[in-house]
């Protein structure tokens, strides 16, 4: 199987479990899944579910308890810690549900601080460009909204061209219509790009603009859907 078919992610028997003994939490009950190149997947379930926990593991940010993470021919539960480090700098973009901006750096400045570690990136206007923010480069944070905000850290994270871009409740602080304008630079930076991307959220309307769905429940994936068709988020309600 040449590195293009294969999968980006596969996970086998994926667990993870904080503390020990009677207090000891199982975040992670046995997660099988496989991730394809391009593939916007959504995951959704209530908050404890596993879903932050799964982004952190395949994000590098955390080391599954046991089981096997493959990101293509690596498997990350067993890799060294500098190779787990390579990995997460060289092909992982975060989103968070705040935004983690530098209060004193402009929107162009912010996404520079990524350019400037990468060792291919996009020019901070274009990155900017793509997520609708092109004549808002001089921008400081708080000149910006909450979602304009939120789009800066989208620019910030895909300007380094990340093989996977993970986002965490992106829209949790935002209201329905700003919420909209962030999920199209979500859906973009996937399309343009071909960034294969994982997005968790609570809300199973969102869960339509993804080409397949997993729920999640209690650390295990309850169901796998495919969408139909991916619903542009302009059509959403909520």
């Amino acid at each position: 199987m040449s590195r293009e078919e294969l999968p980006v992610f596969r996970l086998v028997d994926l667990r993870k479990i904080y503390g020990q003994g009677e207090a000891a939490v199982h975040a992670l009950r046995g997660v099988d899944l496989t991730v394809a190149e391009g593939e916007l997947l959504v995951l959704l379930g209530p908050s404890g579910s596993g879903k932050s926990t799964l982004l952190n593991v395949l994000g590098g940010l955390d080391r599954p308890s046991s089981g096997s993470c493959f990101f293509r021919e690596s498997d990350l539960a067993n890799a060294a810690d500098a190779e787990v480090t390579q990995y997460r700098r060289r092909h992982v973009g975060f989103v968070f549900q705040f935004y983690n901006l530098i209060a004193s750096l402009t929107a162009q400045e912010n996404v520079e601080l990524v350019t400037e570690v990468s060792t291919e990136p996009m020019p901070a206007s274009e990155a900017l460009e793509l997520v609708g923010l092109g004549k808002r480069l001089h921008h400081f944070p708080a000149q910006l909204s909450g979602g304009e905000q939120q789009r800066v850290a989208i620019a910030r994270a895909i300007a380094k061209r990340p093989t996977v871009l993970l986002c965490d409740e992106p829209t949790g602080a935002l209201d329905v219509a700003t919420g909209v304008h962030v999920l199209e630079a979500i859906v973009t930076a996937n399309n343009k790009l071909g960034t294969t991307t994982l997005l968790i959220t609570h809300n199973a309307d969102i869960a339509r603009i993804g080409d397949r769905v997993v729920r999640f429940a209690d650390g295990h994936i309850r169901s796998i859907e495919a969408n139909e068709r991916r619903i542009p988020p302009s059509e959403l309600h909520w």
